[in-house]
């Protein structure tokens, strides 16, 4: 017998599955995410899915893991001592950036502050020009004075960024050689590897962030791969990218700053998954776990792909605050809190929802473990949404009685509202939130929200979701089978895969296309290659082929397919209609009599998603759907209504009721409100019909 395990760290939970390859069950884990160290919490949810179902660590031969540990790292400024070398005369383009103010009417702005401080970001004679030719041989001798300079302040780390490095990485190679060879316990980072891109700014701030957080990542996966050869579990160990592809261990390690958003991938992959699996091309991914709630948009059964990432936002909604990092990144929007989102008055007198989170230490008041301020969860227990005695199965008692105090101290006395009203002001909150900021999502991608089917999971996706997807007008909702700890699922079904890039600007009319198929080739040669030592077969491995491009003249790109086939002139015709397709759907319009121009070349090389039909083993315990009743009090009515409560595992294909309704697992909790209905269908998902509330 084999098993892989998917394994995701959340920001309040740290959820497992154990997947059977001989029969394709899925077996689940789900416990508290332990801070300071993250693998503790990892060995107990590991330990606890074997255990249960009498599996060997000798038998798990895959390890797909995604956390949200550099995120964090950056968000808190917990990283590594940095430094940064770059061409003299440019040490200060972090600082500098775009020069663009993300409110123009705050006169006390606060910009994000660069990762590297002035005192340890270096200057170093050396130029090469656009076309990569060297113009000034790189001084040697002062590079070897600005290392030491840096090595004398205790730097841990050294970003490596030189002008037109993305060209020629001779003098980057050059330096990161004379670093490992001379200071071999220092991490460097180089620019030509880890975003080969034109724009100094965005290329020296990824370069910085992935220096900064490489001694954490390396120590934290070495680990990582200790304790699990602990547990006898020696198996492949594969990390989730941010763009929803899987990478080696050593990938993840060299290159960290790919993990940004690895364990919210997840989310997406499995919306990818299950809208192939039920023949539904287009999904809104909805993703609410204990800290926060992201949404994402599956098209054509792909998720959309984005290169535009900002990380360690000052204002966390407000795009431009942040660190930019131009890195293949499924295009998510934070829009909204978690479930251990801190609810309060303000000082206008207003009831606001987050951004602070109790986490899992010390968690929403109702885990009764020292937290005192009122959460989103503590607000859905109030409200009849969670059972008390089945949180995580049972195996978690809630504390109501915690619940009620902080919200009627907090909230319901200064608002002079009942507690439950307070508690029904916070679920109100948290859900138009969200619901506005995912309309404003959809619409800028020229798509209409009401073409969409909405999958909800996580934590509290479930609970929040049907009022979510009631504000947005959407037609159908769904839940799949193991929502709770879908991002985990997701591990399992995305493909290994590699995307190179290369920096070319030049217009299609006047292409060196001979140069453009040279450097083409050798990015896939690359792709191929790092396929080969995953074990992948060549015969197994897709390409595709994209170039961001603009009109001639404009600051921004958009991302448009390319022919995989050998480019000539006599493709420029097929690539402009695609340009202009994509052009069309963004902004409603082309431009007439403007020639198109190719900035940057990507070649994905990825393996085949595997072919599995995931089912989920439900406990032997009671299959009885009607769980019994309580009450509930939803938005749309003015009292608390006897609301029918069903097991999950009681459930059976084919089953149709009317809502409300609250569905129970061990992971999660789905919330069905009035004037609807749900059935499940033949992968035991279960699908709301939001606006027709009589079955026959």
């Amino acid at each position: 017998m084999s098993f892989q395990l998917g394994i995701d760290i959340g920001g309040t939970f740290t959820d497992v599955v154990l997947l059977d390859e001989s029969n394709d069950k899925l077996y689940f884990g789900k416990t508290l995410t332990t801070y300071g160290d993250p693998t503790d919490g990892i060995v107990n949810g590991i330990k606890q899915v074997l255990t249960d179902n009498q599996v060997s660590g000798k038998d798990v031969r895959r390890i797909l893991h995604g956390t949200t540990l550099v995120t964090n790292a950056i968000i808190e400024r917990k990283g590594a001592k940095t430094g940064l070398i770059t061409t003299a005369g440019f040490e200060d383009v972090l600082e500098i950036g775009r020069e663009l103010r993300y409110d123009i009417y705050d006169l006390n702005i606060q910009m994000p502050k660069p990762l590297v401080p002035r005192n340890l970001r270096v200057g170093v004679t050396e130029r090469v020009d656009k076309k990569g030719a060297i113009v000034t041989d790189i001084d040697k001798d002062e590079l070897k004075s600005s290392v030491q300079k840096l090595i004398d302040q205790g730097v841990e780390a050294i970003a490596v960024c030189y002008m037109f490095g993305f060209m020629n990485p001779d003098h980057e190679k050059w330096t990161a050689d004379y670093i490992q060879k001379h200071f071999p316990d220092i991490y460097v980072s180089i620019s030509s590897e880890i975003m080969p891109e034109i724009r100094e700014y965005e290329r020296a701030s990824a370069t910085t962030m992935n220096a900064y957080v490489q001694p954490l990542t390396h120590t934290y996966l070495s680990r990582l791969e200790s304790r699990l050869q602990e547990m006898d579990i020696t198996g492949v160990i594969n990390i989730m990218l941010s763009s929803g592809r899987l990478t080696t261990i050593e990938g993840a390690k060299k290159s960290p700053i790919h993990l940004l958003e690895s364990g919210p991938a997840g989310g997406t992959m499995a919306g990818v998954f299950v809208g192939k699996q039920t023949n539904r091309d287009d999904l809104f991914a909805f993703d609410m776990g204990g800290t926060t709630a992201k949404a994402s948009l599956i098209h054509n059964n792909e998720p959309d792909i984005t290169n535009q990432f900002e990380a360690g936002r000052v204002r966390r909604f407000r795009k431009g605050s942040g660190l930019p990092v131009r890195i293949p990144v499924i295009d998510m929007i934070e829009i909204g809190a978690g479930g251990g989102s801190i609810a309060k008055v303000n000082q206008l007198g207003l009831l606001t929802v987050g951004p602070e989170s109790a986490g899992s230490e010390p968690g929403p008041a109702c885990y009764d473990r020292g937290g005192e301020f009122p959460t989103v969860t503590d607000a859905d227990l109030v409200l009849g949404y969670l059972n008390q005695d089945y949180f995580l199965g049972g195996t978690m008692k809630l504390n109501r009685q915690k619940s009620e105090e902080a919200i009627r101290i907090h909230l319901a006395e200064p608002l002079g509202l009942s507690i439950e009203d307070a508690a029904l002001g916070v679920h109100r909150v948290v859900n138009e939130n969200m619901a506005n900021a995912a309309r404003v999502h959809i619409l800028e991608k020229g798509q209409d929200p009401r073409h969409y089917t909405m999958m909800a999971f996580g934590g509290a996706g479930p609970v929040h979701a049907f009022h979510v997807a009631q504000r947005l007008n959407l037609k159908q909702l769904m839940a799949p089978v193991g929502a709770g700890v879908a991002s985990a699922i997701g591990f399992l079904v995305s493909p290994v895969a590699v995307e190179s890039v290369r920096s070319h600007v030049d217009k299609l009319s006047s292409m060196d296309w001979n140069q453009v198929n040279t450097f083409l080739s050798e990015l896939e040669s690359d792709g191929r290659k790092f396929l080969s030592k995953s074990g992948i077969q060549d015969a197994d491995v897709t390409v595709v082929r994209q170039s961001d491009m603009r009109y001639f003249g404009q600051g921004f790109e958009i991302k448009v397919s390319i022919p995989n086939e050998t480019l000539s002139e006599t493709t420029i015709t097929e690539i402009e209609e695609n340009f202009s397709e994509v052009y069309k759907t963004l902004y409603s319009r082309t431009i007439d009599d403007v020639p198109i121009e190719s900035v940057t070349w990507r070649v994905l090389t990825k393996g085949p998603s595997p072919e599995i039909r995931l089912q989920q083993v439900f406990d032997a315990g009671n299959h009885d759907a009607l769980k019994g009743h309580r009450n509930v009090r939803f938005a749309e009515l003015d009292h608390a209504v006897e609301c029918p409560v069903y097991s999950r595992y009681g459930l059976t294909i084919g089953d149709k009721m009317n809502g409300p309704a609250i569905i129970e697992e061990k992971e999660s909790t789905f919330v069905i409100g009035p004037n609807s209905s749900f059935f499940v269908d033949e992968q035991m998902n279960i699908v709301v019909d939001m606006d027709n509330g009589l079955i026959l």
